[in-house]
């Protein structure tokens, strides 16, 4: 009797661990056609996990009995840098490709040396090659990169039985039904039918009834990061793609869609810490460290200029030894109110239709949410800090608020020229044609620290050295 295997997530809860279970039935070498049987009882996506768990001998017999089409769904699902579409052999890899999306299969071709995409697209259909020569014409940060020719097509100037007929003929090649695009004779877009419409409508009804001229549309020379905003305007399955001369070339779909967006949040966070590209596990060390040295030389530099900056304020610290104890309180402080501002304006800065009267309201904005944090965290500050260096410190109750009173407009002022900076830094490298994220990162982490010891130095110099005459 097959054993289920189960795994508890975080909350106790027990599931089946269908990746474990697949791993051993395929381990457990039954017959192929039994083995065939099983594996199709399990969604591809946890077959696709499973290939992780076998050797490489077991995955070869797996792609042995599976055919092609079955293969492609599966490996749909594995990480584009799995070495899984790399053991096939060259028939079964031109089935594979044959049966995927051309998105897909081209994706998979680009991590081939040029000798075996040159032989794998010759032994393709000529469609197929067609389909992916069209999606590399277009570089990788525009639209017809990223689009897909699974869609149906259908011919304005025709009936709805006409129509009718045209869709089933396309369906055994394009699943993606939902919506069918209409076109005129020399391939220009004319517009969108929704299925449903199609199906109720009465067969000797002219199709232009029923066709939505005003259907949103996208071109595929434009940069997908200016259009992920419009595109998102939209709830539909699919977006059609057309070229200069607005024939239709393709389709995005909801799931490209999806995917692009989780690239370019990858890509933001990882420019946001100063590298060029997201990292993964099997990425070299030296590449890594490649990635990050640069950006860490710069910051090393800068992290000179704070030190510089504390150092002109020695003979604060020598009088006054206690305030050293709260510096990174007020520097933590400056530098999470900094990041906050700089992930709001990075996000906002996405809108590329934003008004110079819109960036200069979202500074004002930025700077009033910073002024009434560190206006509640300072009078927090003043109170707690007070208490505790007249009890635990042992100091005088004038000596104790006077420094906590120090603090707590320390923590104002920093924050709010903290939030001032991850707002106007970004905008400032954006309107110098720079991406904002890879250059304001790192480099608004050491302009917080500068602000914030220049701001809590500064003050107790002025208050409790030049005005109250206070010292240890």
């Amino acid at each position: 009797m097959e054993q289920k295997k189960y795994q508890l997530t975080e909350n106790g809860a027990a599931h089946r661990d269908y990746p474990r279970e697949l791993a051993e039935i395929i381990h457990s070498r039954i017959s192929p056609p039994a083995l065939r049987e099983k594996v199709a009882d399990y969604h591809e996506n946890d077959v696709a996990a499973a290939l992780e768990l076998l050797s490489r001998e077991d995955r070869e017999r797996l792609y042995h009995i599976l055919d092609a089409e079955t293969l492609s769904n599966i490996l749909e699902y594995a990480p584009e840098d799995s070495p899984y579409f790399g053991e096939l052999s060259i028939r079964k890899k031109v089935d594979v490709l044959s049966h995927m999306e051309p998105d897909r299969a081209a994706d998979h071709l680009r991590q081939l040396n040029k000798d075996q995409r040159n032989i794998l697209l010759e032994l393709m259909d000529e469609k197929v090659r067609r389909d992916i020569t069209l999606l590399w014409s277009f570089d990788e940060d525009e639209v017809g990169s990223i689009m897909t020719t699974n869609f149906i097509r259908i011919t304005v100037g025709i009936t709805v039985r006409e129509a009718m007929r045209q869709l089933i003929d396309q369906a055994a090649e394009h699943d993606n039904v939902s919506t069918l695009y209409v076109v005129e004779k020399d391939g220009t877009f004319y517009g969108a039918i929704d299925l449903k419409d199609l199906i109720i409508a009465r067969e000797t009804d002219p199709l232009e009834n029923i066709i939505t001229t005003s259907y949103p549309y996208i071109y595929a020379q434009e940069q997908i990061e200016d259009c992920m905003e419009r595109i998102k305007d939209y709830s539909e399955d699919s977006i059609p793609v057309l070229d200069s001369d607005n024939h239709l070339l393709g389709v995005i779909t909801a799931q490209d869609f999806i995917q692009v967006v989780d690239d370019e949040m990858g890509e933001d966070y990882a420019k946001l810490a100063g590298l060029i590209a997201e990292e993964d596990l099997r990425e070299p060390v030296l590449k890594s460290t490649r990635k990050r040295l640069p950006w860490l030389i710069i910051l090393l530099g800068l992290g000179m200029v704070v030190s510089s900056a504390v150092g002109l304020f020695e003979g604060v610290v020598a009088q006054l030894t206690l305030v050293v104890c709260f510096q990174s309180l007020v520097l933590d402080m400056a530098g999470n109110v900094g990041t906050q501002s700089l992930a709001v304006t990075i996000r906002v800065l996405m809108d590329e239709h934003l008004t110079g009267r819109q960036k200069l309201s979202l500074v004002f904005r930025e700077s009033k949410v910073g002024f009434l944090n560190g206006l509640l965290l300072g009078v927090l500050s003043f109170v707690v800090i007070g208490l505790y260096i007249l009890i635990f410190k042992q100091k005088s109750p004038l000596f104790s608020f006077a420094v906590s009173a120090c603090i707590g407009m320390a923590l104002l002022l920093s924050m709010v020229l903290s939030s001032i900076a991850g707002t106007a830094v970004p905008i400032f490298f954006k309107k110098m044609k720079i991406d904002p994220a890879v250059a304001s990162g790192p480099l608004i982490t050491t302009i917080n620290d500068l602000v914030a010891v220049v701001s809590y130095y500064g003050l107790t110099w002025l208050i409790l050295l030049q005005t109250m005459h206070l010292t240890e």
